[in-house]
């Protein structure tokens, strides 16, 4: 039973498969051009993370925070050459679970498709709370006000009362919320309707998504740039470039005002925003040249939505001081406002920009998630009617649907602060898998078309990373190693101890790996660079993370296990 757990498809299978549509139905229309998957790329990244998360990053780390976004951009850089190389040879559907299929086998192969569920389906609750939040601010500025009780999530509002909140908002729709069966009903009603909006979008077909995506692009972009170019002229005019070095508690003035250490802290808030770059892989099979364009779709719109983040970090830092965004939800939104800079026609189009920032970040993570079930189905893990192609519209329907519900339905009982961290979570553990996958598939041959991973060797390279990091870390940080091994304390930083220790004694076999095997330098550091952001969940992440895998290991070996289409090769 051992080898049949991972049984794998060779390149050439799946690509022969979709050449011949055996995998049911006529196929997607291959429709999308490098174009095309660019700003399906940026519509994925610059969202819920750039027009939210952004705040809280700049109040734990301030302006340094910039030196955070450029590492989290090489780490997904990293990754996304990865990407690049499995698209290139397998240009179909499926993402990271394809990807897994070919190098790892089937049983590593299901586990990562049931964890990309949290980052597409999952991850999008989180998107519709985000983008209700700006849509109730943005009628509420036009003189539109719904009740509090039917734009706030239940589980928020009820922990608000118990932790003695400040935020009205919630205390509000607790307290004014009417009463059913002796059950408060308070719901976040413009995220359920967008998440049915969105589904039925999807529905249709991707060209008419792709259109709609494009000009949403188009408007989010122009709406970016107008606020780095005026937030950024009025901070020069203002000689506000003295927030750009603040006093920290000492009174010192510094670029990272609370250390690297605060820097670092702002890790999750980061990562967020770059979150969804990947999502360009799962449209393989509906572009019509993969190969080349795929590649160039991930890294030039993490190019440029890097660009973005360094400037609009520059931009906030710059207006206001960085300790005032605590608890900001609406950072681009709240500098223009009456005690900052005070231009309140900026603020109303910054929030009609952050609805239409989300709404595209839905679109894609809703694009996302069929295709990689429609995937599984073909390979016979789950039933065929996950992988149904729409006679009319040539888009995985019944995938379409069950994947608004699994976004529709939480929302109605569940809150952001649970979702965020699943979400984090399952995309660390996906790139981590495809990073390690690259390094089992075999070189390409100088007659391979399409992308090519340039071939680094780490035989040496890695090893000396390694050792040179700890000898700067014993040179500058004398107690890092041994606080590692205090484990008395707060159960977050012995959370934090633990993982670091196992990504250091990780690192220590990938340089014994490297030096014997002389593996791709690229693969592998994004692989450690991905464990090292792993580090930073809590034990509480971890424990939701394995029940989510134990209930996924249980469906299949229920189900796909048997029904595998590679199940009679293997006995």
């Amino acid at each position: 039973m051992s080898n049949s757990l991972f049984r794998k498809k060779t390149i050439s299978s799946i690509i022969n498969e979709d050449a011949h549509g055996s995998h049911g139905g006529s196929g997607l229309k291959r429709v999308l051009t490098a174009k095309d998957l660019t700003f399906f790329g940026i519509a994925a990244i610059l969202g819920a993370g750039s027009f939210s998360s952004l705040g809280g990053a700049v109040f734990d780390g301030g302006p340094g925070v910039i030196v955070l976004f450029v590492i989290t951009g090489i780490a997904c850089a990293f990754t996304a050459f990865c990407y690049s190389d499995f698209a290139s040879r397998i240009p179909v559907a499926g993402s990271a679970y394809t990807y897994a299929y070919a190098s790892f086998g089937e049983l590593f192969a299901w586990i990562i498709g049931w964890a990309l569920i949290m980052e597409y389906s999952i991850g999008n609750i989180y998107v519709s709370y985000s983008w209700s939040d700006y849509f109730t601010s943005f009628l509420d500025r036009c003189g539109f006000h719904i009740p509090d009780y039917l734009a706030t999530s239940y589980m928020e509002a009820k922990h608000a009362v118990a932790d003695h909140s400040e935020n009205q908002k919630l205390i509000s729709a607790w307290n004014n919320a009417p009463v059913l069966g002796g059950l408060k009903i308070i719901l976040d009603l413009p995220a359920f309707i967008i998440n049915i909006l969105i589904t039925y979008l999807v529905y249709r077909g991707v060209k008419e998504s792709k259109n709609f995506s494009n000009l949403m692009v188009i408007l989010k972009l122009g709406v970016v740039l107008m606020i780095i170019i005026v937030g950024g002229y009025l901070v020069l005019q203002g000689n506000f470039m003295q927030n750009w070095i603040p006093e920290n508690d000492e009174g010192a003035r510094s670029f990272m005002p609370n250390g690297f250490g605060g820097v670092m802290a702002a890790v999750a808030g980061v990562f967020f925003a770059y979150i969804g770059f990947d999502a360009v892989s799962v449209l393989a099979e509906e572009s019509k040249n993969p190969q080349r364009d795929l590649p160039r779709g991930m890294i030039y719109s993490l190019v440029i939505c890097t660009v973005i983040y360094i400037l609009l970090t520059l931009v906030l830092t710059g207006a206001v001081h960085y300790k005032k965004f605590e608890g900001q939800g609406d950072p681009l939104a709240f500098i223009f406002e009456k005690e900052n800079l005070n231009i309140g026609w900026m603020q109303s189009l910054v929030s009609f920009c952050a609805v239409v920032a989300m709404t595209s970040v839905l679109l894609v993570f809703q694009m996302g998630q069929p295709r990689i079930w429609m995937s599984m189905s073909r390979d016979g893990l789950l039933p065929d009617r996950f992988q149904k192609i729409h006679p009319k519209f040539k888009t995985p329907s019944f995938s379409t649907i069950v994947t608004g519900l699994v976004v529709g339905v939480p929302i109605l009982f569940t809150d952001k602060t649970f979702v965020l961290d699943f979400t984090s979570i399952a995309t660390l553990f996906a790139f981590v898998l495809v990073c390690g996958g690259v390094l089992l598939l075999p070189k390409k041959s100088k007659n391979d078309t399409g992308f090519r991973l340039p071939f680094i060797p780490s035989k040496y390279i890695f090893p000396f990373l390694v050792i040179v990091s700890f000898v700067l870390l014993i040179c500058f940080n004398k107690n890092y190693f041994s606080n590692l091994f205090t484990f008395s304390g707060k159960e977050v930083n012995m959370t934090l101890n633990i993982s670091t220790i196992i990504f250091w004694l990780v690192c220590l076999i990938f340089s014994v790996g490297a030096f014997l095997k002389n593996w791709s330098l690229i693969p592998l550091l994004g692989l450690v660079t991905c464990l090292y952001l792993l580090t930073g969940m809590t034990a509480a992440n971890w424990i939701w993370f394995a029940a989510w895998l134990v209930i996924g290991l249980v469906i299949y070996f229920l189900y796909g296990y048997n029904k595998s289409k590679l199940s009679g090769l293997s006995k």
